[in-house]
């Protein structure tokens, strides 16, 4: 059976190479402007380094989404392909996983096809008998990409290690150089369909500058370990986030648990957490598996983790630092592989002052903190969600889809959506169930009156803004950006369609 083995870093002064080849190749390169030849150089110079027959160079997108194979050397000459067929989604490259979501290298020998999954090795006569997978890091030791490298004879690669992996950070480092100077970046890799849900917004939907923000946010912790605290009022999506963080990143293919915090008396929810062994209290009359162990190598979304006991949460710092869990009832600690995702609506910092809430455990679990915007900060993505709840609402009724009266939606754009998301939901659902002509009229919507305070929040003209803006948006997405169609069906010259959509920040880009 092959060895999964964690590479030491120490060089094997008894390998043999060409070091003056290598030397003279590495000054070739070093006279390079562009990022192409220092990619092609970086598989060159790691097959000619390891002897190997195969390298390969896969690079992370800038959602840390997608693997590119960006480059291939066999037999001796470098791979020229097409960018279409470069691109390679390795949800089922469990290999490449492990080294990206780990960032750690791995060396497997001899390898066995029929344990493990080597899709991305190109064919060959006689079988590959070694792999090595060695992660790329930027400055901040975050993985960017794996080099590989394989053999068709049993390979040695420890090694070789620590030199290939300052060899390929130098020459990424070099890339990114190269980037920056020319304010450019390289092309992204093709995008995948737009049904998966990772190709755009995560699956999330609207495209509101805050929205855009936390977009950009979920792409720097997927393929990162780090635990993730997301925090925003009540009904902002946050599940749908941690959800997101799972579905799209290295941990996808293993479990996703959710825990409420908040649901469970302090003794019923740490033996949730941790599981129990028999006899460990009265009723205990067999071994239990916990969440954290049901969580292993994916992902443990704690909801409402402002409102976990102290006690508790001294035991979950211990899960945090060590990776280790002991059961109820057990004397012994084991390891265990879980990402922490936590979430709250409430402010940790006010409760760690009040001593309701571990200041260490504050810091560990604010490491990456994603803040999650109220939906009345959200006004160009009301109007979209409204019809995406509608159509929804609709396919689970088997009904035909419903239509909407401009009243309904200027009534929705000039709401304050307090529950945010999850009242926008609720309202859209009921308005669907009431609704018998096929069109959403106001009186189908039971809009609560906001307090004054909260009405005080905008004047007059801003309130006007903000129905307008919205009005506009939804006109221009109905028909396609098309300015000329929508000036019409709103009864206004082009013109002055054009100076209001400038007027209130409307741009094609914002459809």
């Amino acid at each position: 059976m092959s060895s999964l083995e964690i590479l030491p870093v120490s060089w094997d002064s008894s390998q043999s190479f060409d070091a003056s080849a290598m030397l003279g190749h590495f000054a070739q390169l070093t006279g390079a402007a562009d990022v192409d030849t220092w990619l092609n150089g970086l598989v060159e110079m790691a097959a000619r380094f390891t002897g190997c027959p195969l390298t390969q160079l896969y690079l992370l997108d800038a959602t840390h989404t997608r693997l590119t194979r960006s480059s291939q050397w066999l037999d001796g000459t470098l791979q020229q392909q097409e960018p279409a067929s470069l691109p390679s989604d390795y949800d089922g490259e469990q290999l490449l996983q492990y080294c990206l979501s780990q960032n750690r290298m791995l060396s497997l020998a001899p390898l066995d096809t029929s344990l493990h999954q080597t899709g991305f090795l190109p064919v060959s006569l006689k079988p590959w008998r070694s792999l090595l997978c060695l992660p790329l890091q930027d400055a901040q030791d975050h993985a960017i990409g794996v080099l590989v490298a394989a053999n068709t004879a049993n390979h040695e690669f420890s090694g070789m290690a620590k030199s290939l992996s300052n060899l390929g950070r130098f020459v990424m480092g070099q890339v990114q150089l190269l980037q920056r100077l020319r304010g450019a970046v390289r092309p992204a890799p093709v995008e995948a369909p737009a049904s998966r849900p990772c190709a755009r917004g995560y699956g999330l939907i609207g495209d509101s500058p805050r929205m855009r923000a936390v977009y950009g946010l979920i792409g720097k912790v997927l393929h990162n370990p780090v635990s993730v605290l997301l925090t925003g009022e009540t009904g902002t999506g946050k599940e749908l986030v941690a959800r997101a963080i799972h579905d799209c990143g290295a941990r996808r293919s293993q479990a996703f648990i959710v825990q409420n915090c908040a649901a469970l008396p302090e003794h019923l929810l740490e033996s949730e957490l941790f599981g129990y062994r028999k006899g460990a209290f009265t009723g205990a009359e067999r071994d239990h598996e916990g969440l954290f162990d049901a969580a292993n190598g994916g992902t443990l979304f704690l909801d409402e983790i402002g409102d976990m006991p102290l006690t508790l949460q001294a035991k979950l710092l211990r899960v945090l630092q060590e990776g280790e869990v002991r059961p109820l009832g057990s004397t012994r600690t084991h390891k265990v592989d879980v990402r922490i995702v936590a979430a709250t609506h409430q402010d940790l910092h006010k409760r760690v002052e009040e001593g309701r809430f571990r200041e260490d455990l504050y810091y560990r679990l604010s490491i990456f903190p994603i803040e999650l915007p109220p939906l009345r900060e959200r006004d160009q993505d009301i109007l979209r969600l409204a019809r995406h709840f509608a159509d929804n609402a609709c396919g689970f009724l088997q009904r035909d889809a419903v239509r909407w009266s401009d009243a309904a939606l200027e009534q929705l754009a000039g709401y304050g959506f307090p529950g945010n998301v999850r009242e926008l939901k609720g309202l859209v659902e009921r308005a669907v169930l009431l609704c018998e002509s096929g069109e959403l009229l106001p009186m189908h919507f039971n809009l609560r009156k906001l307090d004054d305070e909260l009405d005080s929040t905008m004047n007059l003209r801003e309130r006007l803004d903000r129905v307008e803006r919205n009005l506009l948006v939804d006109c221009l997405r109905k028909n396609g950006g098309n300015q000329s169609q929508a000036a019409r069906e709103l009864g206004l010259p082009r013109r002055t369609l054009l100076y209001r959509m400038e007027r209130l920040g409307v741009s094609a880009n914002s459809l």
